[in-house]
């Protein structure tokens, strides 16, 4: 759609902020922008575009003949057989246009009535591709929140859901965005066509999709490069991101890639959570399926940071954020939009929006979940289980300290190729809560908090001999070699240079969210030698194991102040045998067990750093024996405080925003307003009845 179609037509629940087209400036900033992109080799290849098209030819002869054999097996007419049919349709990244180098391919089955999915595809269509050479790593996973077929083929990683709709004669143009396909569909069934609806409903209510397409890119790119690209861990996921830019275009809709980058980041660190970011009004439909309503569903009070899909049944895709994550997506969010100011600026480059986020350098203390299995594909089953659940754990230990202990998850796991098992290790950086006053000797006892997260995992219905899992406690400078990409841990550093910036000119902020700013003088050499040192680092992009740290530290372990514990026993699958000498004492694992030359020992870290060690710590402390931590404040007291660098608006009225009427009808922060919103004010409003339509209220609350 053009630019000039966007001056008279609305898109979105509101008006747009700005309807300016861009200047000659941010037509060459587009064009440096859209220069790195392609640099960076986010766009696949001519070759990598016509094998995965091959990929999905050959997947759709292979669904045609399975469901022609099905249709001949149950006794329907030649003529039946001969006009059977079933579609390979694609969502995600394909479908939107914004496939990579090495994505994988999300891809939906569609099939007639009479196909159905427990027996005929988990199974029937299962042993098909079990029996093709090109398909590897053949992983069904039908008890999934969305059943799922997960393979690679040629070598392209394909996540294959299945839906039958109510027809017996699949129809080669089928619609897929008619609500018709829902009719006498199971919920699972719902869930599964629901990917390719958003897609095609996102794609329809953009202005321009290529503007829409380039600047998704973008933020998916920086998503990654910063740790917030996740779904699983309670960050956000494609879909998410997807909403999220299409609303910013909405708000902006003749703006180009580079000035919708910037506005983006602009928004979304003013926006009211837990106000929901909507594309479109939510359509209620008499098939009866539950949509996203807080006024109704109690579950949806709780949602903190609401992204609405646009397809009906209409719904929450972000609800596996959790307070811990959303705050560290509002740090990286805070990040993005001061280096697009600068960038506006001329004062930074775009690669510099791009620096990765140093994971394993910006905490004290870690929890490791370790993670075996008998061979690699009973870890990938294993793996995919504990993953799932991980989230989980960080909203145990949100509970369970009444959020004073913060998490952040890594969103990608982590193996050492030296361990002879099949492992991989998740990771979770601990912190208090900033601002909380930190009473003398207190301590976080999340032993129950583990054990129950063990329980929850051991419930896995598909369990093997050989599946273990390791919870760990580790110090910063303790971490494993295998996290770093050269190999070897570096000596502590700041956070990186575009990192203070935006803690230094947050101040403001800082205050609403309890955070503490602290001086420390630095010469500009130290700072460039530090900015140069951490770009040679990526987050979370190498491996680690429990025994890597005896491995690669030959001389006596340091000392740290412990508290020894031995097992009291261990859950199905567990090597145990170990006899309990406290009755007060959770989990603990032998050395052997780790892999360790020596018993593992649980960390009671201390609230001042400077106690005398009673003892000799071991290289990794099991969590589960004694969880007691202290001195958690993680946070790196490395911060300037300088000026804030003011924005440039460029085409963009800023006095739109300060505006306290904006303020009434947006979600949108102004300057006096609060860093996030709690539920209550949302819910206040809904519970009064100051309007009898959801829509209603978000219209009051949407940028308009």
């Amino acid at each position: 759609m053009g630019s000039t179609e966007g001056l008279v037509k609305q898109f979105g629940v509101t008006k747009p902020i700005s309807m300016a087209g861009p200047s000659a400036v941010d037509l060459q900033k587009t064009r440096e922008l859209e220069k790195f992109l392609v640099n960076s080799g986010l766009y696949e290849s001519d070759g990598e575009a016509a094998k995965r098209e091959a990929v999905l030819a050959r997947l759709r002869e292979l669904v045609k003949d399975w469901v022609k054999q099905l249709t001949r097996l149950r006794g329907y007419t030649d003529q039946m057989v001969e006009d059977a049919n079933a579609l390979i349709l694609t969502f995600g990244s394909c479908c939107l246009g914004v496939s990579g180098p090495g994505a994988d391919i999300d891809a939906l089955c569609v099939g007639p009535s009479y196909i159905n999915r427990d027996e005929d595809f988990f199974y029937i269509f299962h042993d098909i591709l079990a029996q093709l050479v090109e398909v590897t790593e053949l992983q069904p996973i039908p008890d999934a929140h969305v059943p799922v077929m997960k393979f690679k083929f040629d070598g392209i990683s394909i996540d294959l859901l299945y839906a039958s709709v109510s027809v017996l004669v699949v129809p080669e143009d089928l619609d897929i965005s008619d609500v018709s396909v829902l009719y006498n569909a199971d919920e699972a069934t719902v869930r599964s066509l629901n990917g390719c609806r958003v897609a095609d409903q996102i794609l329809k209510l953009v202005p321009n999709t290529e503007h829409f397409r380039t600047a998704l890119r973008c933020l998916k790119f920086w998503a990654k490069k910063r740790g917030v690209y996740s779904n699983v861990t309670g960050f956000l996921g494609g879909v998410n991101w997807a909403i999220l830019v299409a609303r910013v275009c909405q708000l902006y809709p003749n703006a180009v890639p580079s000035m919708l980058v910037s506005r983006f980041f602009r928004v979304y660190t003013q926006w009211r959570w837990p106000i929901p970011v909507m594309l479109c009004e939510i359509e209620e439909e008499e098939l009866g399926f539950p949509v996203w309503d807080p006024r109704k569903n109690h579950r949806d009070r709780t949602h903190h940071m609401p992204i609405i899909t646009p397809a009906y049944p209409c719904m929450n895709s972000s609800y596996n954020v959790s307070p811990s994550t959303l705050r560290v997506m509002m740090e990286q969010l805070e990040f993005g939009n001061k280096i697009c100011q600068d960038i506006e600026l001329n004062k930074a480059r775009w690669g510099s929006l791009f620096e990765p986020y140093m994971f394993f350098e910006s905490y004290k203390n870690y929890l490791q979940v370790d993670i075996i299995a008998a061979d690699a594909d009973d870890l990938r089953s294993w793996r995919g289980w504990v993953e799932s659940r991980f989230r989980q754990l960080t909203l145990m230990i949100e509970r369970d300290t009444l959020g004073k202990l913060q998490c952040h998850p890594c969103p990608h796991d982590l193996f050492d190729p030296s361990r002879q098992r099949a492992h991989c290790a998740f990771f979770m950086g601990l912190q208090r809560k900033q601002g909380e006053v930190a009473e003398e000797g207190q301590q976080f006892d999340i032993r129950a908090t583990v054990d129950e997260f063990r329980n929850s995992i051991n419930m896995y219905s598909y369990w093997k001999p050989g599946m273990d899992i390791y919870v760990s406690h580790v110090r910063r400078k303790l971490l494993p070699a295998f996290v770093f990409p050269e190999g070897y841990k570096r000596s502590r550093l700041s956070r990186s240079l575009g990192d203070q910036r935006v803690q230094s000119s947050s101040s403001p902020k800082d205050e609403v969210n309890g955070g503490r700013s602290h001086k420390r003088k630095c010469s500009s050499e130290d700072v460039s030698g530090q900015l140069v040192k951490r770009r040679s680092l990526s987050p979370c992009g190498a491996s680690v194991s429990p025994d890597s740290v005896l491995h690669n530290y030959g001389s006596p372990l340091p000392e740290c102040d412990v508290t020894p514990v031995v097992d009291r026993g261990s859950p199905p699958g567990m090597v145990s045998g170990y006899e309990s000498t406290d009755k007060n004492t959770v989990l603990d694992y032998g050395a052997k067990d780790l892999g360790l030359t020596s018993s593992a020992s649980t960390v009671s870290v201390a609230e001042k750093s400077d106690i005398p060690s009673t003892s000799t710590c071991s290289a990794v402390s099991v969590l589960t024996s004694n969880g007691f931590f202290r001195d958690l404040d993680s946070e790196f007291k490395a911060n300037e405080e300088g000026e804030k660098i003011s924005s440039s608006e460029g085409s963009v009225n800023q006095s739109l925003i300060q505006n306290d009427s904006f303020e009434e009808v947006s979600g949108l922060l102004t300057a006096k307003g609060d860093f996030m919103k709690s539920n209550a004010a949302l819910l206040v409003q809904l519970e009064v009845g100051q309007s009898s339509n959801l829509m209603d209220i978000c219209r009051n609350l949407d940028p308009q």
